[in-house]
């Protein structure tokens, strides 16, 4: 069969297979590359609704023809690698429809409507013309899209305070495996039950969805992760609100990476942001004090608390004059001096093995700085070198606070260009526990980290219990693909063993979807497979993605050579 030619002749859009475009949607920001066999750019939903019904027409004599949607290409997981289909929305889908301020009834600040392809820098531009913003965005957010952030449940540094996506998403509009697009919105017990006597795949989908999940109710329940947020599997237990009669589908759709149908429109809820902010910045040289000085600064409620550890301060330090060139070549002198105090306490004490950023906000400066100071009053005994970045103007406050976002955000990327023949491998990237645990889990993970010679570094969201590790590796060595294999059961054992999470932010993929049965246990994970086969029976979305995935398959699917 000539895939590409006869997806040309039933899509407006363009569809393409030459080798350049197959390379580079070979890979995303994973340690996997996979060649696709074609690429499919939709003008519209009607293309989308064609590319679905080919699939699902022809998939019994071709069972390798699937879809996977890509928008970005910033997934860490390979999320948006296959051997078939990919259908990106990013080219054509990627319109504001309607940004709305305080909803009549709506009990928001307001809300959005959007496609999918549209990236998040260009979505807050629009919001903010309202004085709106949707808080939960990524690292990643001047280069992801809204469609990636619904796809794996995202967040971020303000997730601490305003949630993740699935706060967020109000309705989504997506395209089912019959080819036809439907409305997804929370509903009441009357509207269930008008939904349930439809014949019709959304019928048949709300039918069987409602059984599985009242069925099993308690023990979803009881699966829900004990920590702040969550990205793995299903979030079935989300769905049914029994209190209140409420089924609100976009709750399991959001977090899915795909794998039920391909969404074609968001709506979603918006905030206000706060005007003014100050930084507390904590230096931690023993960490037998970190859960009771996480819980300290979260009585004062910061929007944000972020931290890198030693590793990364090392880093920038090591490529100073790089790091001052991210803060604006015209302040390279102040700048400069501003680094100044960390190279004393270098030199004096050494490197803290962790930094802590509280962030503070409000709407005017006396509320954050009171904030800010009466923090830093609470944790005097603790003996602990802290200091709240504030200059002499604004613009010098502001400058302070840009030197530690810096290091927090653009050490590991240093690292990655000065060290050569290796690539940033993110493969635990994302764990998650409760922040009292960390004073017990940090050693124990530095201990299993400390067996392997890695230059790796560990940031994060500390207010959260969440952190990011991301050694450098050269894929092609041998051995390689053992390492990461062994790492990885090691450290999501660790994580299980905790009550966490394997991911808080960056969903399951090619990497961590077999792990899920690990993490949940036989019962929820048949729950998940289940789950699967109520929206996409055929297996024609995604496929293993979240279940019967394959780690061997994707150990062999290493991109052994730098992208």
């Amino acid at each position: 069969m000539d895939l590409a030619a006869e997806l040309k002749r039933i899509v407006k859009g363009e569809v393409v297979d030459d080798e350049a475009t197959l390379t580079k949607y070979s890979t995303d920001a994973s340690i996997f590359r996979i060649k696709p066999r074609v690429v499919v750019f939709p003008r519209d939903v009607e293309d989308i609704k064609e590319v679905v019904k080919f699939v699902a027409l022809r998939k019994k004599d071709d069972p390798t023809l699937s879809i996977t949607v890509r928008s970005g290409g910033t997934d860490m997981s390979g999320g948006a690698l296959t051997e078939s289909i990919v259908l990106d929305v990013n080219k054509y889908l990627n319109r504001m429809k309607e940004v709305v301020e305080d909803p009549v009834g709506g009990g928001e600040a307001g809300y959005a409507v959007v496609e999918p392809g549209m990236y998040y820098r260009d979505f807050e531009k629009e919001t903010l013309k309202k004085g709106l913003i949707m808080p939960s965005y990524p690292a990643s957010r001047e280069i992801c899209t809204v469609g990636g952030m619904v796809a794996n449940n995202a967040g971020g540094e303000k997730t601490l305070t305003y949630g993740k996506t699935e706060d967020y998403v109000r309705e989504v509009k997506m395209i089912l495996r019959d080819g036809n697009e439907y409305v997804f919105r929370p509903l009441e017990k009357s509207e269930l039950k008008e939904k349930m006597a439809v014949n019709s795949v959304e019928g048949e989908v709300y039918n069987k969805l409602f059984n599985l999940i009242d069925t099993n109710y308690e023990i979803l329940k009881s699966a829900k992760p004990k920590v702040s947020k969550n990205s793995a599997g299903y979030f079935l237990w989300n769905v049914l609100n029994k209190e209140k009669e409420i089924f609100d589908i976009p709750k399991v759709i959001v977090g899915s990476q795909g794998t039920f149908g391909v969404i074609t429109e968001i709506t979603f809820a918006l905030v206000h942001p706060k005007k003014h902010s100050a930084l507390l910045i904590i230096f931690i040289k023993n960490i037998k004090d970190l859960g009771h000085v996480v819980k300290k600064v979260l009585e004062h409620t910061p929007e944000s608390f972020e931290s890198y550890d030693d590793h990364t301060a090392k880093i920038a330090l090591r490529y100073l004059p790089d790091m001052i060139k991210l803060l604006g070549a015209r302040s390279l002198f102040r700048l400069g001096i501003q680094f100044i105090p960390e190279f004393f306490m270098v030199l004096t004490g050494g490197v803290p093995k962790l930094f802590l950023i509280a962030e503070f906000t409000g709407d005017s400066e006396e509320e954050i700085y009171k904030k800010a100071y009466a923090a830093r009053a609470d944790l005097a005994e603790f003996k602990l070198k802290t200091r709240v970045a504030r200059g002499e103007t604004q613009k010098e406050s502001d400058l302070e606070e840009k030197k530690y976002w810096t290091v927090r955000r653009e050490s590991f990327n240093l690292l990655r260009h000065h060290v050569h023949g290796k690539r940033t491998a993110p493969f635990i990237d994302d764990i998650v526990v409760r922040p009292e645990t960390l004073p017990e889990f940090l050693p124990r993970l530095n201990d299993i980290m400390d067996d392997y010679k890695l230059i790796y570094t560990i940031a994060g969201h500390v207010g959260d219990g969440n952190f990011h590790i991301i050694p450098l590796m050269k894929l092609s060595e041998s051995g390689v693909g053992k390492e990461i294999a062994e790492l990885s059961r090691k450290v999501y054992a660790l994580v299980i063993e905790f009550g966490g999470s394997i991911t808080a932010e960056h969903n399951d993929g090619l990497v961590r979807s077999p792990f899920l049965k690990q993490m949940y246990g036989e019962k929820v994970y048949g729950l998940f497979e289940e789950t699967k086969k109520i929206f996409d029976p055929d297996n024609i979305f995604n496929p293993g993605k979240k279940v019967n995935s394959d780690f061997e398959y994707a150990l062999k699917h290493l991109a052994s050579e730098l992208s």
